[in-house]
């Protein structure tokens, strides 16, 4: 059964709390969602085991980090079979630059985020990088002039 169904109001109390402040402890996160933690603890477990729980890490802000410039690119590649598509995704997960990369279907193949000091820096990584990777024969960037909204997280 699809896990989505299988979540309890429970279970949805406390992957929102999570994912709104990960660091709480097992006490506070019970507080919240009207249990003991004892329960809420194996509730938490069983979450991770399920897989729905992937793990935790600090949201770093880009902008502090000097990587504000955004950009998104259309990557068409010359050869779609399955080898070529598991060439160019493996390369592409190891582009530290690229951010989020989906496949398409439409009038291009992937669609790539892409986060960089600046345009230059940004002219360098689509020069150096996403044209050489694996199959790429064109690519169309567009720049973000501002984020109206980001998450990083899924909302319930």
């Amino acid at each position: 059964m699809d896990d989505q169904h299988t979540l309890d109001p429970i279970d949805r109390r406390i992957l929102s709390a999570l994912t709104e402040n990960a660091r709480l402890s097992i006490v506070e996160l019970a507080r919240r969602v009207g249990l003991s933690k004892t329960p809420v603890g194996a509730r938490v477990k069983a979450l991770e085991d399920r897989g729905i729980i992937l793990g935790y890490r600090a949201i770093l802000s880009p902008e502090k980090l000097g990587l504000a410039h955004v950009a998104y690119v259309e990557v068409r590649l010359l050869d779609t079979r399955q080898a070529a598509l598991q060439e160019f995704n493996d390369a592409a997960r190891r582009v530290p630059e690229i951010e989020e990369c989906y496949m398409i279907a439409g009038g291009f193949d992937y669609l790539l985020k892409v986060r960089s000091r600046d345009i230059v820096d940004y002219r360098r990584v689509l020069g150096e990088t996403i044209s050489s990777l694996p199959h790429v024969s064109s690519s169309s960037t567009y720049i973000a002039m501002e984020a109206v909204v980001e998450q990083s997280y899924v909302t319930l």
